[in-house]
């Protein structure tokens, strides 16, 4: 297996220093870009597993940045850097379809903690089999990590299809936050579980006819999220 590669795209380059030393001490190798242009120029000829993103840029922003790498290549990682605490900062990352966020000072062991368990969630949906999953209007193909609702493809991010692939292959469940943010992220996940309403909601957008009322992705008031199951999603298929 080949070792990851990681884009660490960041304008001051004592940032992007310290964090290459301590990827490289993992074993991954580390591309450097201290423009967004030049991150996506990176990105269309170097085979990256993750991107980790500042989001003070010089040109275009690392949110410009997340959503053309988000439009184009749908199975790469995004760890978003911020030098801000503020919760809009966080939240306005995670819309544009970044997986996780790190606020600046960080540890840099978190940094590869994260890193590593965002990898193992790209890695597990990719088994060898080819595998196809259906369930009402939904069909997921594991083989290619593609997910069709009535036969049209819809883009899902790293994050977004293992929670869709965890909700369908548990119709009806309801599932806690925490138990979301542990089945997905991972144990060792160091973060609040609002990232897991934010990606429920740009699902929501994705999936249902009518987000504002989802048919699909409820609401267990007091508890989490479930996939609906009623006399329409009556149950799922398996081909092989």
């Amino acid at each position: 297996m080949r070792n990851k590669k990681i884009l660490v795209v960041e304008d001051e380059e004592s940032i992007r220093k310290f964090i290459r030393i301590n990827l490289e001490r993992e074993g991954f190798i580390v591309i450097e870009a201290e423009t967004g242009e030049k991150a996506l120029e990176i990105a269309k000829s170097e085979d990256i597993d993750v991107v980790v993103l500042d989001i003070m840029l010089p040109g275009i922003d690392g949110y410009q940045v997340c959503k053309e790498l988000r439009n184009k290549y749908s199975t790469i990682g995004i760890i978003m850097l911020t030098a801000k605490s503020q919760d809009v900062d966080k939240i306005m990352g995670l819309e544009y379809g970044t997986d996780d966020y790190m606020v600046k000072p960080f540890n840099p062991l978190e940094l590869v903690l994260r890193i590593k368990s965002l990898i193992r969630r790209i890695d597990a949906n990719k088994p060898e089999n080819h595998e196809i999953v259906t369930f009402g209007p939904f069909k997921i193909d594991k083989y290619s990590r593609q997910f069709f609702k009535n036969e049209k493809h819809i883009e899902l991010t790293p994050t977004e299809y293992s929670i869709i692939k965890l909700f369908i292959e548990n119709p009806g469940r309801a599932f806690t936050r925490d138990e979301i943010l542990n089945l997905v992220w991972g144990y060792d996940f160091i973060g609040d579980t609002k990232i897991v309403d934010v990606n429920i909601r740009r699902l929501r957008t994705k999936i249902e006819d009518d987000s504002k009322n989802p048919h699909y992705i409820e609401t267990v008031w007091g508890v989490g999220y479930r996939w609906r199951r009623d006399g329409n999603l009556s149950g799922g298929d398996y081909e092989k």
